[in-house]
């Protein structure tokens, strides 16, 4: 009978993680990268996308009238970072404005957005709440270290939103997910 039980739970926790994922390629490459909030958590996305041969542009600091329409889907790594907005010269509220002019262009251009939150729990706070607020409801698509959602707020956003949300249990484990995105 325990033995019943335990096959039970690993095949619900099995298939709960496969229907939280998306299922089927959605995103077209190239992609675009950015970091929203200046977190150094952008550098890792751009070996995760390297490593599994996504062409991307980059740039941490793009403005709205550099999209072109040349990338059709906009990668927005959040996460605040008080020193990496300092060392970009750029205030808490300035990100947010350049975020919410970016998002607009995005839809304009008929973007496809993917959120990705690998900061874990280090990486929350008011400041990278405000920004996660910002990006959820305009993403089509959303990746988080799990550790970044403890209280649920990628859950509760993603819902209101309803985008798909995957969670991953560590950033190495974002790859997988993130390149499954790519047609």
């Amino acid at each position: 009978m325990k033995r019943i039980t335990l096959v039970c739970a690993l095949l619900a926790a099995v298939l709960g993680s496969v229907f939280a994922q998306r299922t089927a390629a959605f995103a077209d490459k190239p992609a675009f990268v950015t970091a929203i909030g200046q977190s150094a958590d952008f550098e890792m996305i751009k070996i995760l996308l390297t490593r599994n041969k996504i062409p991307f542009k980059a740039d941490t600091l793009v403005k709205a009238e550099d999209l072109d329409g040349s990338t059709r889907t906009l990668i927005l790594v959040v996460g605040g970072s008080s020193k990496g907005l300092g060392a970009a010269g750029i205030s808490a509220e300035g990100e947010a404005a350049r975020t919410q002019a970016l998002l607009k262009r995005a839809k304009d251009l008929k973007m496809t957005i993917i959120t990705v939150h690998v900061g874990g729990a280090a990486r929350r706070g008011a400041m990278s709440d405000g920004f996660i607020t910002l990006c959820m409801p305009l993403s089509d698509y959303a990746i988080v270290v799990e550790a970044g959602d403890q209280d649920g707020l990628f859950t509760k956003l993603s819902a209101q939103a309803n985008i798909a949300l995957t969670k991953v249990d560590r950033i190495s484990s974002v790859g997988a997910p993130l390149a499954a995105a790519f047609k």
